[in-house]
């Protein structure tokens, strides 16, 4: 099996259909879809079922409390039998080329990354589309739900860590790019749409990374304490 598609949720009702959909869609047929539900509350598990004999044997699923979004990201990454793990959130959704764009792009390398560009958008509308690119990470995140990786790489190097809830998959790449033996490789095709309403946009999400950076040497303490506090004042407003 070449792909093993990952989406975690939590009363995602409001949204998960467009991202199922957006699964179901693709054109490429060699895959499995690995739904990580953390015990919603709402119809969000009505729904997966609803979708569940459409996929023909390919979904499956659990329900069952988690440690928080990257805790059931875990989870699915030890659930998957493909060889490239994509993983695509419950408020975003891929496009309708995007296996076939990565299949292309993919070279075999055991130890691999493939990315390529992510559209954003917010309230239904486009913001923008790019790609950052990977040799930058010091600076900034690539695009993590434009990025698949080889199970290899999770196997060998580890999966995401607890300890940053808001910017594990940051923290993960970081850790990765210092391993000579994984490969980056960028394709310039849109292949993942992200929601920029989610918690990733958030004030704590923003801090979270703050403190990935200082703890990996990224940026110094004066710096640090200057983002928190503004961090902190926006917070305070309510921003």
């Amino acid at each position: 099996m070449l792909f093993s598609i990952i989406t975690v949720c939590f009363n995602s009702e409001k949204t998960i259909e467009r991202t199922i959909q957006s699964v179901l869609q693709q054109g490429v047929e060699d895959y499995e879809y690995i739904i990580v539900d953390g015990a919603s509350k709402d119809r969000t598990v009505d729904i997966i079922r609803k979708y569940e004999l459409l996929f023909e044997g390919k979904m499956k699923w659990i329900s069952e409390p988690d440690q928080g979004i990257y805790d059931a990201m875990n989870k699915g990454i030890g659930m998957a039998r493909g060889e490239l793990i994509g993983i695509v959130n419950s408020d975003d959704y891929y496009e309708n080329d995007a296996l076939l764009k990565i299949s292309q792009a993919y070279e075999g390398d055991e130890y691999s990354i493939i990315y390529g560009l992510i559209r954003t958008v917010s309230k239904g509308k486009e913001v923008m589309v790019y790609l950052k690119n990977h040799e930058f990470l010091n600076q900034d995140m690539i695009a993590h739900p434009a990025c698949f990786v080889t199970k290899r790489v999770y196997d060998k190097y580890g999966r995401y860590s607890l300890q940053y809830p808001y910017s594990a998959d940051y923290e993960f790449m970081l850790r990765i790019k210092e391993q000579k033996e994984v490969r980056f490789i960028e394709t310039y095709h849109i292949i993942s749409n992200f929601s920029l309403d989610g918690a990733s946009g958030s004030v704590k999400a923003y801090r979270d990374t703050l403190r990935l950076r200082h703890e990996y040497h990224l940026i110094g303490k004066r710096e640090y304490w200057m983002q928190m506090l503004k961090s902190w004042v926006a917070l305070k407003l309510g921003r």
